[in-house]
C-alpha cells in the first residue's frame, strides 16, 4: 500500500487514539469507575484534562477506557471474521462443489436480516453478554470477507500457474502463498479497515441503545446516551465521546483513502 498524504495523516491520528487508549493506563492509574459527587459537571482544568461527567467520573480516564473497549472488541470481531472468511473463501475457491453451496447458504442466512437487527436478536438470548455482541459483529463481517476472497481466488485456481504447481506435486501452503495470497493480500487489507471501521460503528450504535454493555461501563455510545441529558449544560462532556469516535472513523477512512 503506497502511503500517500492522506494515509500518513490517519496513521498518524490512529496512532494518537491508540496511544491515548492503551499507554495512558500505564501512565496515570485512574479507576474511570470511581465517583466523586463533589465534582459532578466540573469543567476542565489542569489536573484533570477533559473535567468530570455528572456522577463525578474523571473523563479523561473514562474516554481512555471506553477507547480500549471499543477498540479491543472491534479488532476481535474482525480477527474472528478474517480467519474464519479467507479459509472459507479460499476452502469454496479451491473445491467448489458441496463445500461452497453450503457455505453461500451460509452467508446468505447470516444476510437474510439486517446486521444490527442479528446483532440484536443474539444479544436478546443473553442479556449483557459480550460474547453475543462479538458473535453477531463476526458473523456479519464474516460473509464480506468469505465472498471477497471467493471472488477474488476463483479465477485464480484455474490459472495456468496454479494448475502447474498442482501437477508438479507443490503443496497446498506453497500454492497459497507463491499464487493465492500476492493477490488476496492487497484486497484484505482494504476489507480489513472498513470492517474495523464497521465494527467500531456497530459496537457504538449498539452501546447506545444498552445492547450488550451496561453501565457503568465506559463505552463510547454508552457515555453519549448518558451525557445526552446534559448536552446544554455541559456540552463539553457529550463532544468527548463525539470527537473520539468521530477521529477514529476518519482516521480508519483516510487509511483507506486511494490517491487519485
Amino acid at each position: 500500500m503506497k502511503m500517500t498524504l492522506s494515509r500518513w495523516v490517519g496513521l498518524v491520528l490512529l496512532a494518537v487514539l491508540l496511544a491515548y487508549a492503551f499507554v495512558l493506563p500505564l501512565i496515570q492509574h485512574g479507576d474511570p469507575l470511581q465517583q466523586d459527587l463533589l465534582q459532578m459537571l466540573q469543567t476542565p482544568n489542569r489536573s484533570h484534562l477533559l473535567g468530570f461527567d455528572h456522577l463525578g467520573r474523571d473523563m479523561l480516564t473514562r474516554l481512555s477506557a471506553a477507547l480500549r473497549l471499543s477498540l479491543g472488541l472491534a479488532a476481535l470481531c474482525v480477527i474472528s471474521a478474517l480467519i474464519a472468511g479467507v479459509f472459507t473463501g479460499v476452502l469454496s475457491a479451491l473445491y467448489g462443489g458441496w463445500p461452497e453451496r453450503l457455505l453461500s447458504i451460509v452467508g446468505d442466512m447470516c444476510l437474510a436480516l439486517p446486521g444490527l437487527l442479528l446483532v440484536l436478536l443474539l444479544a436478546a438470548i443473553a442479556p449483557d453478554a459480550p460474547q453475543m455482541l462479538w458473535l453477531g459483529i463476526s458473523l456479519v463481517l464474516w460473509v464480506e470477507f468469505f465472498r471477497v476472497t471467493r471472488a477474488t481466488l476463483r479465477p485464480i485456481v484455474q490459472a495456468p500457474g496454479m494448475q502447474a504447481s498442482k501437477l508438479l506435486g507443490f503443496s497446498a501452503w506453497y500454492r497459497f502463498r507463491h499464487h493465492l495470497w500476492p493477490a488476496l493480500a492487497p484486497v484484505l487489507l482494504t476489507l480489513t479497515l472498513f470492517s474495523f471501521s464497521s465494527a467500531i460503528m456497530a459496537v457504538s450504535a449498539l452501546g447506545f441503545i444498552s445492547v450488550g454493555v451496561r453501565p457503568p461501563t465506559p463505552e463510547l455510545g454508552l457515555m453519549m446516551t448518558e451525557l445526552l441529558p446534559f448536552a446544554w449544560e455541559a456540552p463539553w462532556l457529550l463532544m468527548q465521546p463525539v470527537a473520539a469516535l468521530f477521529l477514529l472513523l476518519i482516521s480508519l477512512n483516510l487509511l483507506m483513502k486511494k490517491e487519485r
